[in-house]
Order: structure tokens, then sequence, then C-alpha cells
């Protein structure tokens, strides 16, 4: 992580804990929003740094591509292996370099942004290339304002008004127990910790297994909570499963679920977001879980259509 703009090389996981020995995840530091003031929204003014592995970066892309928006706003992708100086770019199959800073690591990012600035060098990140600072660093922020850009967007609206409240609630529902609910078992860090995470994440499976009818959350509605359930789901029995001890099923064994994950990879442009081989490389490289970096042959990303 940077300390007053330094960069330390020992990285770990966990940073924070609870009093149980619960995994913390760090709180974003940056949140303007295109549209702001001084973040007027203009094409090609703004840069998206994601990481293939990492489902809060996902969700951003998925709904960068579902808006539109690839003309709008540039990407880079960093390499899902992770290094003594964090996210790097290029040097792996399907990353790639940073084109609109020349940086060798995510980290450079923030220090341009704040030359003094403390904390984790995370993605998503959003870039203003006029201002050359960071807009945004919370992948929810991001999600929502791709939905409208300043009205650069197109394509469905993944936050239409009549299911505002629903899409906020059913979010909210499943955010700390599913989507954070798989790293809080898999950091934890006390027995207690972890098996009060395992339950969550299994008894939020088993509710919407029960809930979601099909072929999305709310219906034929394609919407922003789709994208966040869809994000932790697809990597749920390459990487959580086994690296992570949330081992109690598999999503195959939940055939609504699966169907689910079905009709959100057949929507548009969604599977083009989805790495199975840089979620693997990415979650086993971490060396506190896996210290000998050895990655599992499978499951590739058809076992749903089987």
């Amino acid at each position: 992580m940077l300390v007053d703009g330094k960069w330390s090389a020992n990285w770990t996981p966990v940073s924070k804990t609870d009093a149980k020995g619960g995994f913390v995840r760090p709180t974003s530091s940056f949140r303007n929003f295109v549209g702001d003031e001084g973040f007027e929204a203009e094409p090609g003014r703004y840069h998206l740094y994601v990481a293939l592995i990492c489902p809060w970066a996902s969700r951003t892309l998925i709904a960068r591509k579902l808006k539109g928006l690839e003309d709008v706003v540039s990407v880079s992708v960093v390499s899902p292996v992770m290094t003594d100086q964090g996210w790097t770019f290029g040097g792996y199959p399907d990353a790639t370099e940073d084109e609109v800073n020349g940086f060798t690591a995510m980290h450079q990012v923030y220090t341009a942004a704040d030359p003094v600035f403390t904390g984790r060098a995370t993605v998503p990140v959003l870039w203003d290339k006029k201002r050359q600072t960071i807009v945004n660093n919370e992948s929810a922020d991001i999600l929502r304002m791709m939905n409208d850009f300043g009205g650069l967007a197109s394509g469905p609206d993944l936050y239409p008004e009549p299911l505002r409240d629903e899409i906020d609630a059913m979010s909210e529902s499943f955010y700390n127990s599913l989507n954070n609910g798989v790293y809080r078992a898999g950091f934890a860090q006390s027995q207690e910790a972890y098996e009060e995470a395992v339950s969550d994440v299994f008894m939020t499976l088993d509710r919407l297994e029960e809930e979601i009818l099909g072929p999305f959350i709310f219906g034929e509605t394609l919407t922003e909570s789709d994208i966040r359930l869809f994000v932790t789901l697809v990597r749920f029995d390459a990487a959580y499963h086994g690296l992570f001890k949330t081992n109690l099923k598999r999503l195959a064994d939940y055939p609504r679920l699966t169907a689910f994950l079905r009709a959100m990879l057949a929507a548009p442009g969604v599977r083009e977001t989805v790495s199975i081989d840089h979620i693997k490389r990415g979650y086993y490289s971490l060396k506190a879980l896996n210290p000998n970096g050895i990655v599992p042959a499978g499951p590739d990303l058809d076992w749903c259509h089987r």
C-alpha cells in the first residue's frame, strides 16, 4: 500500500480486521462524479483502470459495455498476477499497457492524483485525462454513473425509476453477505469470523435461489443489481469455492442461479468482460492464501452451459 505517497512492497490482502478477526474492507477515497462541476461529461476525456480478476472493477466494465460507452471511456487492464508493486500493467495475455499515463503500476496512478496519498492502490479507477486526476475509485459510484454518463450513454436503463427502491434494497441485501461475504470468508483471521462469513454466503445463495425466477432478478429487466450479483457468481466455482473455502456447495448446485448466470453471459457484451484465466491466475497468485502459486485446472466458463 501507499503511505504518504511512498509504496510499501509488503503487500497483504488484509489491512484491517474487526474484534473477531473478520476482514474489514477499506473505504474508497475519491468520490467525485462525472457531471459535477469541473468533471464535465466529454467523449474521450475519461479513462477506466480495471482488473479482469476483480469483481468490483468488472461491474464497471460490464456497465461500460451495456451502455455503449466503449468509444467514450477508454480502458486499461492490469495484469492478474499481484506483485510486490501491487497491480501492474502489461506482461500477461489480455493485460494492457497504460497508454494514457505510461505508468507501470497502479500505485503511480494514485500518487499522480495525490502525491501524499495513504491507502491501497485499488481498481477500478476512473481517471480524468484533462485534469490529470482520479475522479472516483468506488465501484458502486462508477457503476451508477455509467448508466447516464452525462447524457453520453445509450443502451438499457440499468437503474429505471420504477425499480430504484427495489434495486437499492436488493443490492444492499447481498452486498455484505455475498459480494463481500466471500472475501470475509477467504480473508478471515479466525475460525469464528470464517464460520460467520460462510454462513452468510450460503444463506444468501439459498435465498436468491428461491427468489430469482428469471431470467434476471426483476424478471425480464436487466438492472445494475444483476451486474452486482453476476460478478460474484461467475467467480464462485473458479475461485471462491476452493481458495476462499466457501465450499458447502458449488454454484453449479443451484439450478436457478446457474440459469441466471447463463442469461447474463448471453447479454450483449457481458461475456467479453469475463476472463476465467485472469480470475484464476489472479486469485491463486495471492501468496497469503496459496503460497505455491498452483492454479487449478478447472472449471472453465462453459460449465454453466453443460
